[in-house]
């Protein structure tokens, strides 16, 4: 392979991914089902109350989010001037339209740097397959993969945890401001404690980045608003797509007499309301944390057995992102968006070492990339049937269509296989034999020497990890 083959390799994946975007901009803006729903109305809603009427969410009320959240919603408004003064865009007035233009806008800007943070100069074919991957991944989310606050969290989630192995202490950073806008990539800052040796470190400069987040908050007035997004789940009920919902969204078929879908005009979601249903509403945030708890705790266990820290991370980032999906009682379909993030981590991470005995090198190494190789399989699968529910045929859904609550049921199905997946292959893993050089997030020595055969230049990077 010649030296100019790697530029042209990286061309080729950047391709891919702006091609992705320019679709899922285009599904966002024609095609039915209402994918903007949010942004248009709820978004928008709460920047005409900030700019409109000086009423900030978050800190003059209660607010579902964490505060940071209001940065990039209210930041898609400071980008009118910019859209307006574009001919293509003059006849949209300045209202929701136009908003979700520079919405749309904000989000593709955030993906391409947490993109260009990913794949770098392209010369790693790890980095460059894990950017063909998302590619493919946002296609078969569709829309709702640009269409949320989710995806101002999950572009700088992928630049964290791209960057945890050099820079652990900013990959912290990038994580904790991802949790004051939603607080699903929290548990990745928690992944970080569980298995970094310089966890004191982690936990500290997390601390001090939400202390921040917080003191600006009460500078600007929130006082006990800006912790309000805590309790604000916890008298939600149970959300048509969440997997423990499947069994009363079929009770709703076989007994319709009993059990039903309604529409929550409080938080403007669609529930069901059946026997037992307010019960395990009120059990599955306990649990929730319950599980997250027993999940870091198998993690800690790996880690005390001698497993390196960049063995550890990704199966540990994935089963507790996925314990979060699996043990919601809210199922909204943004959230499978999240799993991009421990899938990138995993495909960057992926390496074969060597293990105690060298007879065992070759099936603990192909037990390895079949971790990962499941956990991408599954993850796509997940995200094209969440696309078949969302948002085309979400009627469909919603009038409890048998077909409809097939494809429903085999997703969350396939939800908590993912879930029991991944644990497992927390759970299995053994300390390794030390690598010679040090260990590395992303390529042992055999394979970084095979990379640099591959990609023809001699200048292959190795992340030296042994800070991990």
């Amino acid at each position: 392979m010649s030296v100019a083959s790697a530029p042209l390799r990286s061309v080729s994946v950047w391709i891919a991914f702006l091609a992705a975007h320019v679709a899922l901009v285009a599904l966002n803006l024609t095609a039915p089902g209402f994918p903007l729903g949010d942004v248009t109305s709820v978004y928008w809603f709460w920047t005409n109350q900030a700019f409109g009427a000086d009423y900030w969410v978050g800190i003059d009320a209660p607010w579902v989010y964490p505060v940071l959240a209001l940065v990039p919603i209210l930041g898609s408004y400071a980008l009118y001037p910019v859209a307006a003064s574009i001919p293509a865009l003059v006849p949209l007035t300045l209202d929701a339209s136009l908003y979700s233009v520079t919405w749309l806008a904000l989000i593709v800007v955030l993906d391409v740097v947490a993109f260009a943070a990913l794949v770098g100069r392209g010369r790693s074919r790890r980095r460059r397959i894990a950017g063909w991957w998302w590619s493919l991944f946002l296609v078969a989310l569709g829309p709702i993969a640009l269409a949320r606050i989710d995806a101002v969290t999950v572009a700088l989630a992928v630049a964290g945890v791209v960057v945890v192995a050099s820079r652990p202490l900013l990959a912290t950073v990038l994580l904790t401001a991802a949790a004051w806008i939603k607080v699903w990539p929290g548990v990745l800052v928690v992944a970080l404690v569980v298995t970094l040796r310089e966890r004191g470190r982690v936990l500290g400069i997390a601390l001090a980045t939400s202390a921040v987040v917080a003191i600006i908050a009460l500078a600007a007035g929130s006082g006990a608003n800006v912790a309000s997004f805590v309790g604000q789940q916890t008298g939600r009920g149970l959300q048509v797509e969440a997997p423990v919902s499947t069994f009363w969204m079929w009770g709703a078929i076989l007994d319709p007499s009993t059990t039903e879908v309604d529409y929550d005009t409080d938080i403007l979601t669609w529930q069901v309301d059946g026997p037992g249903s307010e019960l395990v509403s009120a059990v599955m945030t306990p649990l929730l944390i319950v599980v997250v708890g027993l999940v870091c705790g198998l993690g800690a266990l790996v880690v005390r057995r001698g497993v390196d820290a960049s063995v550890v991370l990704p199966p540990l980032a994935l089963s507790l992102v996925t314990s979060l999906i699996v043990f919601q009682k809210v199922g909204s379909p943004q959230f499978i968006s999240w799993l991009a993030v421990p899938v990138i981590l995993g495909l960057v991470g992926q390496h074969s070492r060597g293990v105690r005995a060298p007879a065992d090198a070759g099936v603990r190494a192909a037990g390895s990339r079949l971790g990962i190789h499941v956990s991408v399989v599954l993850v796509t699968v997940i995200a094209a049937l969440t696309h078949a529910l969302y948002p085309y045929l979400y009627g469909y859904l919603l009038g409890l269509w048998p077909e409809m609550l097939v494809v429903l049921t085999v997703r969350n199905a396939l939800l908590v296989a993912l879930l029991a997946w991944a644990v497992v292959c927390l759970a299995r893993l053994r300390p390794e034999a030390a690598v010679p050089g040090g260990s590395t997030v992303g390529s042992s020595r055999s394979e970084a020497d095979a990379e640099r055969h591959t990609d023809g230049h001699a200048r292959a990077t190795v992340v030296d990890t042994a800070h991990l």
